[in-house]
């Protein structure tokens, strides 16, 4: 059976490379793409890889795939480790619908639970077979690596966070491609392959989306290589960080705030010809940490405040109220009215209503744009985001209400590049009455050449044709293109999308020099924090939110309030059972009452130290400094104590219980 693979594996291997390519290149034609690279990856590493688009980062995941051959060097890949990859364009059997699209990923966990309960059975009268014991053992271990012992569940819940519920019995080849994604994605993150590869998978996920893969991906202690321009995420997830540029690879430790601060180290000693990347990656260094340490000592606060109201609220359920309306009252402070000054007006939008057959996107919603608002629209999938801007526009026409306009210019970029002819090169995009100059939205005159380096286009771009790029390319193209234009007001739908890294931040430096008005939908949470002054939050159901906040602390204080929620409706179901547990309580020794309450957070605390030493003997320098025979003995002395404290509190549980029966 396949599942067989899998088993055999050691918590003591847990620092053994899974994969481990020496002296790897590859080249396509003249073009160098990587150059005697070296890559190893741990168990338990979660490795982003960043660098601008064409450097070789999928080449390097193809390779790792074996779907690319390299041209030469040595690759050593543990035969017994599934790997597994997020296809950009996945293929699905067209008989099937999404829920079966799912499931039909996971046949080697459901044959594995069958096997399992199939021997459970057989053990009742054979217990004393050892193939069979041996056999139970390792489908064990198996459904615990892979979480597989409840694959309903999981699989109605990871279809309710993607969106994927009302399209259940959909044929799933009628998806959009962004939502098949997400139905490959779903599989893929329920089967738990030994090493996942994602390239870009937050594309086409919404910001509770992204959340939600982020839990999945640490609580389940992923071993993960991924691609991305989501910061927060790269920063949320990554173990460490390798940048991929002119053929050569260059690892850093921890997330992209990490990064930032080697790479601002290693170009101060470089060359001066790095002054300029060495300038770029200082402002966004400075504005990670002034932009929002801040408000991450907030969010620290609250966490402390909500921990401590959790036990409080054992005793005193009242504090779950106070606790949200501090918080809703603190979410209304960054929402007090516009400051009005001599600023040219807009957009004057009043009590505009819109649905889309049966469902309702906007109710009621009213609001002023003026010359220099820089507005998110942000919230999740199919709330009515891009419709706003729709409207806007001019394209639709609002059911109730009206939408005034000023007299201003406006440029629009959205996803499928409109202003862009794919019969043009480029050099005639940008000069279409001939010469070798542009002038620029800040009345600068440029070489084209120049402006275009800008945008990280090597010169013999110019005379490609706009059909020939990829999409990452006509993006980057369709903006340098919109900073040519004399406007009052840029609109752009995910600016952001197959963008990299190093493209992102140049277009961020523009929209933040840019004196005009800005309206933009965004997922992404970096993007909206460092750009926006305001948000419009889709909230679903036709309701429209306008806030001042910073978009990462209004969903933090969201989330907080939800998880206030669940606390007040799980107390008013469990109140019964909680006051008599309090009296059964009565009836443990003094010994055992103190226990019963203290022993939560000691099991807490040991998990905690439990998941420190696991991450620690991943860490090639801490096993260095401690010793990994220390770190391994170490963990095995808290695991022993945790599970022998474990046992104890399920003890006294069941003791509790018993007395609730009497």
């Amino acid at each position: 059976m396949l599942y067989l693979v899998y088993f055999g594996k050691k918590l003591g291997d847990c620092f053994m490379a899974l994969i481990d390519l020496q002296q790897i290149s590859k080249q396509y034609d003249t073009k160098r793409i990587l150059h005697e690279v070296d890559f190893t990856l741990l168990e338990g590493e979660r490795i982003a890889i960043i660098g601008q688009n064409g450097t070789g980062k999928s080449t390097l995941m193809k390779i790792i795939m074996k779907l690319e051959t390299p041209d030469s060097g040595e690759m050593a890949i543990d035969s017994k480790v599934k790997i597994e990859m997020l296809s950009q364009a996945p293929q699905f059997d067209a008989s099937m619908n999404v829920k079966e699209a799912i499931e039909a990923q996971l046949w080697e966990l459901k044959e594995a639970k069958e096997r399992y309960d199939e021997l459970s059975l057989r053990l009742c009268d054979e217990f004393d077979n050892k193939a069979l014991v041996e056999e139970h053992a390792k489908l064990s271990t198996f459904l615990d690596f892979h979480n597989a012992w409840d694959l309903e569940n999981r699989i109605n819940r990871v279809m309710v966070e993607f969106d994927l519920v009302h399209f259940e019995h959909s044929p799933v080849t009628l998806l959009s491609g962004g939502e098949q994604r997400r139905v490959a994605l779903a599989g893929l993150i329920l089967k738990k392959p030994d090493i996942l590869l994602l390239d870009e998978p937050t594309n086409h996920l919404d910001v509770y989306m992204v959340e939600f893969l982020e839990q999945i991906l640490l609580k389940e202690n992923f071993t993960l290589i991924f691609i991305s321009h989501d910061r927060y995420f790269i920063d949320n997830i990554a173990t460490s960080t390798i940048e991929i540029e002119n053929g050569s690879i260059r690892r850093f430790n921890g997330g992209y705030g990490q990064y930032l601060e080697q790479k601002e180290i290693l170009l101060s000693n470089m060359q001066k010809e790095h002054d300029e990347l060495l300038r770029l990656v200082k402002r966004e260094e400075w504005w990670l940490a002034h932009g929002i340490s801040a408000r991450r000592k907030r969010n620290e606060r609250r966490k402390a405040e909500l921990f401590e109201l959790r036990d409080k609220a054992k005793t005193n359920p009242s504090l779950i109220n106070k606790m949200k309306v501090e918080l809703q009252r603190e979410q209304k402070a960054f929402n007090s009215g516009e400051v009005m000054n001599k600023q040219k007006m807009l957009f004057e939008v009043e009590h505009i209503s819109k649905k889309l057959g049966d469902k309702t996107l906007i109710t009621d919603f009213s609001t002023r744009v003026l010359q220099k608002d820089k507005i998110a629209i942000v919230g999740a999938n199919g709330t009515g985001k891009s419709t706003l801007l729709k409207m806007l526009l001019g394209d639709l026409k609002p059911d109730n209400g009206v939408i005034k306009m000023g007299d201003f210019k406006v440029g629009y970029f959205d996803q499928h590049r409109k202003l862009l002819d794919n019969d043009k090169d480029i050099m005639e995009i940008f000069c279409p009455f001939g010469g070798d100059r542009v002038e620029l939205h800040d009345g600068r005159n440029m070489h084209v050449y120049g402006y275009l380096k800008n945008f990280l286009f090597p010169r013999e771009y110019l005379d490609k044709k706009v059909g020939l790029l990829s999409g990452g390319e006509k993006n980057r193209v369709a903006l340098a293109l919109l900073f040519t234009k004399k406007l009052d007001i840029m609109i752009l739908d995910e600016p952001t999308n197959d963008l990299d890294l190093p493209t992102i931040n140049i277009l961020e430096e523009y929209l933040q020099a840019f004196q005009g008005a800005l309206i933009f939908v965004s997922h992404d949470r970096y993007f909206v924090d460092k750009i926006a002054q305001k948000l419009f939050i889709f909230k679903g159901d036709g309701v429209v939110e306008e806030s001042y906040q910073p978009y990462s602390e209004y969903l933090e204080i969201e989330k907080e309030l939800k998880s206030l929620d669940i606390m007040e409706s799980d107390y008013t179901k469990n109140e019964p059972k909680r006051e008599n547990k309090e009296r059964v309580q009565t009836k443990l020794s003094y010994k055992e009452k103190r226990d019963f309450d203290t022993l939560p957070d000691i099991l807490t605390s040991l998990e905690a130290k439990i998941d420190k030493l696991n991450h620690d003997l991943m860490d090639v320098k801490v096993c260095e400094e401690v010793g990994i025979n220390n770190l391994y003995e170490e963990l095995k002395k808290t695991q022993n104590e945790y599970e022998e404290l474990g046992m104890r509190y399920l003890e006294l549980e069941e003791k509790v219980d018993s007395f609730s029966c009497l």
